[in-house]
């Protein structure tokens, strides 16, 4: 790539120093969040995010991001070159002060950058203090420069190694093995938060190559479309309603960028994703909340000025209106203020007007321009509204019957003795037969287990009202005590262990999939509180010399015939928790003291949408693609 200094203000002067670096290797989970995969990959993203940078400023159109063996990883682009000068504060090479000194960078006098998105993060230099070493190579004003650290120290003062007519930066570093719990990066999850940001900046190229194992891997991500993109992207495996994205942007010079792109589904889940300068903000905050105003006021009001609502009928709510919506926000601003317990909400609050006018003009005369389908989408709300206000008395009707009655408690449902929501544990088991091991094998104390019948409803399939007319969907919500989607009040759990205990075949995945769906869509505040889990029971009984071995895996299968040889040896294979009586299954899958529980996390919303959707949606062939891609992964299949 040529030269693109030229005219472009950008040097050592505007490297400025906030604070040093002293604490980042001692408390690292304060500057990345953890030690665990989550803080490893937010190191690549630290570095991607200076790439981003340049090219949010127009002067990098390539990144590349590669993967070695030990897990190196690399991060290149074609931008400007971090500034190799003298800053005038330390006395030291800028580039040297951008990798050593903590929130030191471009981005806080406002001329360097005028929007950015690693100004939300740490700093390369936390990557530096976290990796048993880093290179550095710059190629500016015509020469290539190098620098070498070791956990934050400069080994290798800055050095010119060759000529080029290009510029860029590259960025080379091996995690330290010392910090994190491991150093394993997962593909997915760079390949993942790559597209994203593909997506959110239109035009740019995002390459991923995966060079550590023998089977390679590369992804080249570059949408021109940008977030239509993206919209089009999460749509694909539903039924839009309309084929078109409706796209929205507003650009005012040296202030603020707004885009927003959105598509409706025939499906009933909502999903809306923000951006605020690239940074995904999962707490949402004025911008979302501005959008959400503004598409509850312009449904209320078309619908009424063309009379699709009557007189006395009530207004439809935000939930109505979003019923079947995908929605990207993404606002650039010179200024972002983040607030929340996780530093994701956009807190500026003169954006909450400014996107509730920008929309509410916007997408009116878009439904103007298209009556049609306006006419559509607001029926489809009034749908809804119908539905949940059948929903509502539903539980207004369960309300009722459970204050007159003695126990409100289901039936089936044997309770612990314990009170205090953190001791106890639910255990949600398939079958009578299994339930009833469950019953005699457990704690009274603090394990309670419901018996499930059968398979649940398919809440992917359905509303509300049908999802609260299930018996099993209602036992399973009286039991847990916290309400349902718009009502749901996370004080109110019953258990803060919520165990779902079925059998290792495929009725046993199946009834374990329905009611994941279950919990995402409904009951998504359980999941993110990090109280949902899954019972992990022995697939095998190996029995020697009067011992019993409970092997959990077919490695566990191998290892143990290599100690102990197939000679005299007797293996059962357990098909259903119905097989194993009450000492069994208290000893191999419900005592804290030898169990194992896999808890389920929310670690990427966008990815468990996109599951859900495809194993429960109606769409055939995306399910049939998904498992044509992972069958050869599957290591235990009994039908």
């Amino acid at each position: 790539m040529t030269e693109k200094n030229n005219g472009s203000h950008y040097d050592e002067s505007q490297i400025q120093v906030l604070e040093g670096l002293e604490a980042v290797r001692k408390r690292p989970g304060m500057y990345i969040g953890s030690t665990g995969p989550r803080g490893l990959h937010h190191l690549v993203y630290e570095v991607v995010d200076n790439s981003i940078d340049e090219a949010m400023a127009g002067y990098c159109s390539n990144i590349h991001v590669r993967l070695d063996k030990g897990n190196i990883v690399s991060v290149r682009d074609d931008g400007r070159g971090i500034p190799v000068g003298e800053q005038a504060d330390m006395k030291k090479p800028a580039v040297e002060v951008v990798l050593t000194v903590l929130h030191a960078g471009g981005k806080f006098g406002g001329e360097g950058y005028k929007v950015s998105g690693g100004l939300h993060g740490v700093g390369v230099s936390v990557v530096n203090a976290l990796s048993e070493w880093l290179e550095v190579e710059v190629r500016r004003d015509g020469q290539i420069y190098f620098m070498r650290f070791e956990r934050g120290k400069t080994v290798t003062e800055l050095k010119v190694i060759g000529k080029s007519r290009k510029t860029g930066t590259k960025i080379t570093f091996k995690p330290d093995a010392e910090i994190f719990e491991t150093t394993d990066f997962q593909y997915d999850t760079l390949a993942q938060h790559l597209r994203e940001l593909a997506f959110l900046n239109k035009g740019i190229r995002i390459t991923l190559e995966d060079y550590r194992n023998e089977e390679e891997y590369k992804d080249s991500f570059k949408y021109e479309g940008g977030i239509k993109s993206y919209i089009e992207y999460l749509n694909k495996n539903k039924d839009p309603l309309h084929k078109r994205v409706i796209y929205l942007e507003r650009h005012e010079e040296d202030s603020s960028q707004l885009e927003i792109a959105l598509q409706y589904h025939s499906g009933y889940n909502e999903m809306i994703l923000s951006f605020a300068n690239n940074i995904r903000t999962h707490e949402g905050g004025t911008h979302e909340m501005g959008f959400k105003i503004a598409l509850t006021r312009l449904f209320n009001d078309y619908a009424r000025r063309h009379n699709l609502l009557k007189e006395n009928d009530a207004n439809l709510s935000g939930e109505d209106v979003r019923e079947g919506i995908t929605a990207i926000i993404s606002i650039k601003l010179l200024e972002p203020q983040f607030e929340g317990q996780t530093k994701t909400k956009l807190g500026n609050t003169d954006v909450r007007g400014l996107v509730d006018s920008f929309v509410y003009e916007e997408l009116g005369t878009f439904f103007e321009e298209n009556p049609s389908l306006a006419k559509r989408l607001v029926e489809k709300a009034i749908n809804a509204s119908r539905a949940r206000d059948a929903a509502r008395k539903a539980r207004e009707l369960a309300r009722r019957k459970n204050a007159l009655e003695i126990s409100n408690l289901p039936g089936k449902l044997a309770d612990c003795v314990s009170r205090d929501p953190v001791m106890c544990e639910l255990f949600l088991v398939e079958g009578d037969s299994a339930g009833g091991s469950a019953k005699q094998g457990r704690d009274r104390r603090f394990q309670a287990v419901l018996p499930l019948r059968g398979k649940i409803l398919n809440v992917e399939k359905a509303r509300l009202d049908r999802i609260l007319a299930s018996e099993e969907i209602r036992t399973i919500i009286t039991a847990i005590g916290t309400g349902i989607a718009g009502d749901l009040d996370i004080e109110k759990a019953r258990y803060h262990k919520i165990i779902i205990m079925t059998d290792a075949d495929v009725d046993g995945s199946h009834i374990r999939t329905l009611l994941l769906t279950f919990f995402y869509r409904y009951m998504q505040r359980l999941i993110e509180a990090g109280y949902i889990y899954i019972a992990q029971p022995p697939l095998y009984l190996l029995k020697k010399d009067k011992q019993n071995y409970y092997l959990y895996s077919d490695e566990q299968l191998e290892n143990m015939y290599q100690k102990l040889g197939k000679d005299g040896t007797t293996l059962q294979r357990y098909k259903g928790l119905g097989e194993m009586n009450p000492e069994q299954l208290w000893e191999t899958t419900m005592d804290p003291e030898k169990r194992t529980l896999l808890q389920v996390t929310m670690e990427d919303a966008v990815a468990a949408d996109e599951m859900f959707t495809v194993l429960m949606g109606d769409k055939v062939e995306p399910r049939r693609a998904f498992i044509e891609r992972y069958a050869r992964h599957v290591r235990n299949l009994d039908i």
